[in-house]
Parts: C-alpha cells; sequence; structure tokens
C-alpha cells in the first residue's frame, strides 16, 4: 500500500457529468478523480481532510478518466455545499 504525505496526492479533482450532477441532489453524493494506487480508506481520510466533513461509504472504479471515486457525505453534511465551496457550480 503506498503512504501520501498529503490529501492533495490522493484526491485531484471532481468529476462532474449530468449523472453526478443528479447524484449530488438526489443521494449526497460527489464523485472525484484520485490516485490510481490509492485505496478506499486513503480516499475516505483524504476528503475528509480536505473539506472538513464525514464520509459514509467510498466506492470506486477504474475507467478511461483514471480511477474514479463516489463519495457518499453522511447527512450532516450536504454534497451541494461542498461543491459550490470547491467550484463544481
Amino acid at each position: 500500500m503506498k503512504k501520501f504525505d498529503s490529501p492533495h496526492k490522493v484526491v485531484y479533482h471532481p468529476y462532474v457529468t449530468e449523472k453526478t450532477m443528479t447524484q449530488m441532489e438526489n443521494e449526497n453524493k460527489l464523485e472525484f478523480i484520485v490516485d490510481l494506487k490509492s485505496n478506499k480508506k486513503q480516499i475516505k481520510e483524504a476528503i475528509e481532510e480536505l473539506f472538513d466533513v464525514e464520509v459514509e461509504a467510498v466506492n470506486t472504479r477504474i475507467d478511461s478518466h483514471g480511477k474514479r471515486a463516489t463519495v457518499k457525505f453522511t447527512s450532516e453534511y450536504s454534497a451541494e455545499e461542498i461543491g459550490m465551496r470547491i467550484g463544481v457550480f
């Protein structure tokens, strides 16, 4: 398992499509492009540190864009609010 010295080396940037916008509004989820060598625990810790939130679950998949992580936030946090803070809109 690779050790990352910064959460910015785990999470690269948000991934925004119509589908991810719907997930953000209806399911309290955001999607990010992440390092290929990162695991779900590292992604969860990086997101929590970067955005000062609590993460409920992380799902990952690898496609032509790289490794994508779908992050579901706990009910106390709004994916829409986090999206606005990071410039998704």
